[in-house]
């Protein structure tokens, strides 16, 4: 169930959920809201719509546009909708596991679509399977529809308390029935959910990127542990009435979100300026330039520049048009998938002291690469600044960063990094900093894979599987 044996130089995207409720066209905006949603995940990709009476669904492998055509989006009747765009964090990457996952129970339909990671889903999943329960997928989402069923008797409202009474870890979440939209949010609040307003009707969504581009209204964000219910009575709240402490991921503000989306109260692009700045006052350096790799350090790298008043540019140039899949070609084109995706400006930085801005290192190979290229060209010195800490831990929560193993920062020291990279020098934001580029208490902040200070145990067969 876990990935750690696909070793990401960068770290996965996750999922991205969008709903949409009381619009004649709702498929149509689903699609809209998932193409926003791209960046967080780019494996698979579904709708389900209703009617108020029938479910219909598509799923396919691939991005939106590959996906969903004209001709499919028509037969996705309804005024109800419910999409997905997904990287499988838990669950192999199979069409099965696609989402949202559609069953039938007690004469109703419900679908499901989520992000995060249910960390003890492993022993949930167990003691359903004793007690007689079918899985038709290894998705830990599988397990939400089922233990809402076990309580359905209670109505819908409260077994989806119920539920999150039994269920730990990350998960923002929308159940969908023929005539309604449930959203939830686990109680520690570690991914993005919102609500907007679309004419007479409502969405939700990951981030606030997809209610721009089909001109709904930000409402809020989702609370933690907060059960919105949406339907034709209207838009309710219910609190679960689980007590927990704020644990919102750092690393969706670094790096997940889409830099014109608002997460957690705050605007990601000026956000990641922020980050820039307060490096250009921890490490001042005397250089040319200051550039990213794109599209990855951006806006801390404007920051960084505009703060230390060293000129902006784009060093590198990144090609668009890469495809998921491309033929490789012989053993002679070194390192090709790195460097077909970026190439650098070779008048521009020839001879010139370089700063690269980062938004993280994970295993440190492709920026070994790229600095090694940069080398070739006929940079005079090379530095590169982190726009975080140092990532020494796996996270557990929905992000797959590879095992403890597998992150360099956990076996090297910045200076053996340094060198491991061939840098002239290497530098991390501080932790202090970090927090203080947010508006957020750090009390307020899941910051586990830079200390190691995980708010919600996992499951013990969930953590030997995937992260040893």
């Amino acid at each position: 169930m876990c990935r750690s044996e696909l070793l990401p130089e960068r770290p996965r995207d996750e999922c991205g959920v969008f709903a949409v409720y009381g619009h004649e066209e709702a498929a149509k905006m689903a699609y809209f809201g998932l193409y926003a949603l791209q960046h967080r995940g780019q494996e698979s990709s579904g709708i389900v719509a209703s009617d108020g009476v029938q479910m219909f669904e598509h799923k396919s492998m691939g991005l939106v546009p590959e996906a969903f055509s004209e001709e499919t989006l028509n037969d996705l009747k309804g005024h109800i909708a419910l999409g997905h765009v997904r990287y499988s964090t838990t669950g192999s990457s199979l069409i099965a596991n696609a989402q949202p996952f559609k069953v039938q129970y007690s004469g109703k339909s419900f679908a499901v679509a989520h992000n995060g990671n249910i960390v003890n889903a492993l022993q949930i999943r167990s003691e359903l399977e004793n007690s007689g329960s079918i899985f038709q997928t290894t998705m830990d989402s599988e397990v939400v529809l089922h233990l809402i069923a076990k309580s359905f008797k209670l109505g819908l409202e409260q077994a989806m308390v119920q539920t999150m009474t039994q269920i730990r870890g990350a998960y923002s979440m929308v159940v969908m029935t023929e005539d309604g939209i449930i959203a939830a949010k686990d109680p520690n609040g570690f991914r993005p959910l919102c609500i907007g307003r679309l004419n007479s009707g409502y969405v939700v969504a990951s981030e606030t990127c997809a209610l721009d581009l089909v001109e709904a209204e930000y409402l809020r964000e989702i609370e933690p542990g907060e059960i919105v219910v949406i339907n034709g009575q209207g838009l309710k709240s219910i609190p679960s009435g689980i007590e927990s402490r704020k644990s919102q991921c750092i690393f969706e503000l670094i790096y997940f979100a889409r830099p014109d989306s608002e997460v957690f109260g705050q605007n990601v692009y000026l956000f990641r300026k922020r980050q820039g700045e307060l490096l250009a006052k921890e490490f001042p350096i005397e250089a040319d330039l200051v550039m990213p790799f794109p599209d990855s350090g951006n806006y801390a790298a404007i920051g960084y520049a505009q703060a230390s008043d060293i000129p902006f540019e784009m060093g590198v140039i990144r090609n668009h048009y890469v495809g998921r899949t491309f033929i490789q070609p012989s053993q002679s084109m070194r390192d090709f998938g790195v460097k077909v995706k970026l190439n650098p400006v070779k008048e521009l930085l020839r001879d010139q002291r370089v700063i690269i801005i980062e938004d993280s290192i994970i295993r440190g190979t492709t920026a070994k690469t790229r600095v090694h290229t940069l080398r070739e060209i006929g940079a005079r010195k090379i530095h590169m600044l982190v726009s975080c800490p140092p990532h020494q831990f796996p996270c557990h929560y929905g992000i797959d960063f590879s095992s403890k193993g597998e992150l360099i920062a956990a076996q090297k020291s910045v200076e053996e990094i340094r060198r491991f990279t061939g840098l002239d020098s290497l530098g991390y934001l501080h932790i202090n900093n970090l927090v203080k580029a947010t508006d957020i208490p750090r009390e307020e902040l899941c910051l586990a894979c830079f200390d190691g200070n995980y708010p919600v145990p996992i499951d013990q067969a969930f953590s030997k599987k995937c992260f040893e």
